[in-house]
């Protein structure tokens, strides 16, 4: 079988993305791969400095291209709506909503409005922006809602942890990572059960081992032992590729998931994937949907999934 490339991305002229996290890493080769197809991209990013410095970068590799920078930071569900608010005044639809944007093993803190911040940003964030756009994904056919999680959603083997969400009683910073990167999935599952019905999917991917910035938080030991294999992680822009065949692949299907096709789905080119037993925990995810509507007070405009 042939191996998937950005060469296969369709055209993509007249469609809009928005992309968290865009001015940098996998989120940034997500929007240059986009906008190089005739996308216009909305790097959705907290600093707005280097959200221009990756808009240039931008247009300087793709002459003509069409970019857009909106604020917005995942901690604070403020910003958060004040971006939704923006976007939805900009535009009428979004066909590609891709929430890229996250923390990795970061010291135990909190979000603005007290979250666990791992937990905080990489999935309530993501949730409440998603809640408050889909009306306007859902207005462009045949949209897509793309959440990147990572192979480490399994370091959570026994799933998330109800009576201790904000990891008050302790804390492990791989643990918590590994829970908000489930939920990335579990959220993924449950939206597209209640997409059913419209011409909008739900996909998710993971990038592998990727060089990005994500490792600057690492624990010491564990930050020594990945510098030395790092040489082996693949480059940012083939770690973006799972996103990108998920966002654009004519052939995908709602509730997949797309990772490397390489050993341990380490590297490689992106293909179909399988995420852990607990990540399918049907009643998991419609409890961890219902606490996240009620953290965030953001209610999707679709009917709960039966």
């Amino acid at each position: 079988m042939s191996k998937w490339t950005t060469a296969d991305i369709p055209d993509q002229t007249g469609r809009t993305a928005v992309i968290t996290g865009a001015n940098t890493g996998l989120g940034y080769e997500t929007a240059e791969a986009l906008a190089a197809k005739g996308a216009r991209v909305v790097l959705a990013v907290r600093n707005l400095d280097k959200g221009k410095d990756a808009a240039d970068r931008i247009e300087r590799a793709v002459p003509g291209a069409a970019v857009e920078l909106q604020e917005l930071d995942l901690t604070s569900l403020d910003s958060i709506r004040a971006a939704a608010e923006q976007l939805r005044g900009d535009h009428p639809a979004i066909d590609l909503l891709i929430n890229n944007a996250g923390v990795m093993f970061t010291p135990r803190s909190t979000t603005k409005d007290g979250f666990e911040l791992q937990f905080g940003t990489n999935h309530l964030g993501h949730f409440a922006l998603t809640g408050l756009l889909l009306d306007r994904v859902l207005a462009a056919r045949g949209s897509r809602v793309v959440t990147v999680s990572s192979v480490g959603h399994r370091f959570a083997r026994s799933g998330i942890d109800f009576d201790d969400l904000q990891w008050e009683r302790s804390y492990s910073r791989v643990g918590a990572y590994g829970r908000a990167k489930l939920a990335n999935l579990m959220f993924t599952y449950e939206l597209q059960r209640r997409l059913l019905g419209t011409k909008t999917v739900a996909v998710a991917a993971h990038p592998g081992g990727s060089r990005t910035e994500l490792t600057r938080n690492l624990p010491p030991l564990v930050g020594a032992a990945t510098r030395l294999v790092e040489p082996l992680f693949q480059s940012a822009d083939m770690g973006a590729l799972p996103t990108l065949r998920a966002a654009t692949d004519p052939g995908v299907l709602g509730g997949q998931y797309y990772g490397p096709d390489g050993f341990g789905e380490q590297r490689g080119y992106p293909k179909v994937v399988a995420s852990s037993a607990v990540s399918h925990d049907t009643a998991a995810q419609r409890r961890l949907w219902a606490v996240s509507e009620e953290l965030t007070s953001v209610t999707y405009p679709v009917p709960v999934a039966s």
